[in-house]
């Protein structure tokens, strides 16, 4: 296998909220969400450049994360537009953890957190040599 990809996963009390939340403030597009019971047992979530995010309801016990806690978590999305993103994530009800930023490292980015707690943080760095 000579490629890797990253795909966060999480767990959320209220996956469906959290589904709308990440669609609406950042973009993210809704590919498939698994229901059991009224539960979402398994939700994937594709970033408009690629990648994307999993997740699921908290009371899944057969989940291999059962163990995390749900609404933890900090997650680093490479983004060239990170002022419209910022703008659009608090227009959607993010809490804003640092507002819009140029690093000494040439990054200009922001952190929020979802309405659970996890941390989201947005930016043009995209790695070492990239």
């Amino acid at each position: 296998m000579n490629e890797i990809r990253v795909w966060p996963a999480l767990r959320y009390k209220d996956a469906h909220a959290a589904i709308r939340f990440l669609v609406d403030a950042f973009g993210f597009e809704e590919v498939t969400v698994h229901e059991d019971d009224g539960r979402v047992a398994h939700a994937e979530l594709r970033a408009p450049g690629g990648g994307g995010v999993m997740l699921g309801s908290a009371e899944r016990p057969d989940s291999a994360i059962a163990g995390l806690p749900p609404g933890t978590g900090a997650v680093y999305v490479v983004t060239g537009a990170p002022d419209a993103v910022y703008e659009r994530a608090v227009a959607a009800g993010a809490t804003v953890v640092q507002g819009i930023t140029d690093e000494d490292y040439g990054s200009r980015g922001f952190t929020v957190r979802d309405p659970e707690g996890v941390f989201w943080s947005f930016g043009t760095y995209a790695g070492a040599g990239s």
